[in-house]
């Protein structure tokens, strides 16, 4: 099967790199999830979500990211942004995480290694299947870290947190 938005990752001398090409969306960002958590857990301080061909983001893919940005704050580290165009910039603004993460930054460890970092990059497939319980679980996730992020996040996204709650109980009790 053909991957309509693949994930695309590397590991670099002094940060790891993440590219989306296509809609950053709640299908490949397990992908984006797995590989950043593997890199943060290796002791990685500097992720770089490369979006130069990112033609836009839901909020699951949004909210992964701030998940994220916000376990290598607590290390000290950043989620920096790369090639964001004005619409995914917006997008990220619209939620408040141009708090968490750095977007378009001017001076960075791997400012220069654009071209190579991506010539270099191999395709990331995720361990998590759509339509599971765990990518259920995922979703949610993502929606409760946008929720916690501000107060108008919490109102825009109460709906959505609400429904996964009410759809991972009902695969609990199907499950029986």
């Amino acid at each position: 099967m053909a991957i309509d938005c693949p994930i695309k990752v590397g590991k670099f001398e002094g940060f790891s790199w993440i590219r989306c090409e296509g809609k950053g969306s709640f299908l490949n960002s397990t992908a984006v999830k797995e590989f950043g958590e593997f890199r943060i857990k290796r002791g990685e301080f500097c992720l770089v979500v490369d979006l130069q061909v990112c033609t836009a983001m839901d909020s699951t893919f949004m909210g992964t990211l701030a998940g994220l940005a916000n376990r290598l704050i607590e290390k000290g580290g950043a989620l920096h942004v790369a090639g964001a165009n004005e619409k995914c910039i917006h997008s990220l603004e619209d939620l408040g995480l141009d708090f968490l993460i750095e977007i378009n930054p001017e001076q960075t460890v791997w400012k220069g290694w654009e071209d190579k970092a991506r010539d270099l990059l191999k395709l990331k497939v995720a361990g998590i299947k759509a339509g599971t319980v765990l990518h259920t679980r995922h979703i949610l996730e993502a929606h409760e870290i946008l929720s916690n992020t501000n107060e108008g996040n919490r109102q825009k996204f109460s709906d959505v947190v609400v429904y996964l709650e009410e759809e991972l109980a009902e695969k609990a009790d199907t499950s029986i």
